[in-house]
């Protein structure tokens, strides 16, 4: 099936591993030109070079933080530069500190909230206007399966991403009208560098590991950053016209919820 992502532009932020590299990879398997960011200069060029290895995609690598006003317009006159207007944002970030509430202070809330939910507004404020102009756009939002439910220690994830959620749908509301669909992916247990990085708490191999994390799940396993990626390409694509305003979770049916 030809998804019509051939020549489309698309930006993919904290892309330098996990899903965000993944959605990067499958974007640039499609034919789109990709532009990718992370914090760190090194990663973010290592991982622009294995797109391009095994996809033989277009890719530009620039740092960035996307928690910093700045960063997030030097990128955008970096990918303008290069490539035009941007078709697609797949809006990426690391997710908040695992934690309770007694432990943290305002100053994590704060971090939270500039990590989880500002980052995506700046980058749609700054990707909006060519979407509008071309009257086509995808905005989609990489958020956690903790929109639908809240999961066990992770209080900042619970609070803030179903709010950036809530900005997704309302922002699909008002802009379907020019073409622009809004959509956020939600995540389940995918095997990332994060979540592999548990084995240690939980003193167990990596093999262990991922069988117990596995246990509760329907499909009884964890799942890749590619079959997570592979959602995001569709809804980035010309074959999801119809699909705006939905929280899809991609999560082996871990998330018991209807909605």
């Amino acid at each position: 099936m030809d998804l019509g992502l051939k020549g489309k532009v698309a930006l993919v932020t904290a892309a330098s591993k996990g899903l965000g590299k993944a959605s990067a990879m499958g974007l640039a398997a499609e034919g789109a030109r990709v532009a990718i960011c992370a914090r760190t200069q090194a990663d973010v060029t290592a991982a622009a070079d294995e797109i391009r290895a095994k996809t033989g995609g277009e890719v530009l690598a620039i740092p960035c933080d996307v928690t910093r006003p700045a960063d997030v317009e030097a990128l955008m006159k970096q990918v303008s530069g290069r490539f035009g207007g941007i078709d697609v944002l797949i809006a990426n970030a690391g997710g908040p500190p695992r934690g309770n509430f007694e432990e943290f202070e305002d100053e994590q809330w704060r971090l939270a909230f500039e990590l989880s939910l500002l980052s995506v507004v700046r980058l749609i404020r700054a990707v909006l206007p060519s979407m509008k102009e071309r009257r086509w756009g995808r905005v989609i939002a990489i958020q956690s399966a903790s929109v639908k439910q809240p999961l066990t220690g992770l209080l900042l994830s619970n609070a803030v991403r179903p709010g950036t959620a809530g900005l997704i749908k309302t922002l699909a509301n008002e802009y379907g009208r020019y073409n622009i669909l809004f959509n956020t992916v939600c995540p389940g247990r995918i095997m990332t560098d994060r979540l592999l990085g548990g084995h240690k708490q939980a003193g167990k191999s990596v093999e262990e590991y991922l069988k117990g994390l596995g246990q509760d799940i329907p499909v009884e396993r964890v799942g890749t950053p590619e079959e997570f990626a592979n959602m995001v390409v569709f809804l980035a694509s010309e074959r999801a016209s119809y699909v705006n305003g939905v929280a899809i979770q991609v999560d082996g049916g871990m998330v018991r919820g209807l909605l």
